[in-house]
């Protein structure tokens, strides 16, 4: 493997207001997201575990109809298959790890 600039990386629309960049390794996911004020990924589910961390912003996540308020420098873990979506109350950076890979985001 190489080091990689993630600028580089082609931006993907995940849902309207949510775009990031994916980087795949052989066993997980990460992307670097942008997400715009009022903006909401609905609730949904999948295989993968995931971690969401808030580098910047503050985002309203629901996990399993609790509602969490995450501000810059907190994270959320979300077991496989659990319902989860989010809200940006303001504009956020985040990074989002999934294990195993998505391959979806490829």
């Amino acid at each position: 493997m190489k080091a990689i600039v993630i600028d580089d990386i082609k931006t993907r629309e995940i849902v309207e207001g949510f775009a990031g960049k994916y980087l795949h390794a052989q066993h997980l996911s990460v992307g670097f997201i942008d997400a715009k004020a009022g903006y909401t990924v609905p609730v949904h589910s999948h295989i993968h575990e995931q971690v969401s961390y808030v580098q910047e912003g503050e985002m309203l996540f629901i996990l399993e109809g609790e509602e969490f308020i995450l501000k810059a420098g907190m994270a959320i873990t979300v077991a496989p298959n659990l319902k989860h979506g989010a809200t940006a109350i303001t504009d956020c950076k985040l990074i989002d790890v999934f294990n195993p890979v998505r391959e979806d985001y490829k």
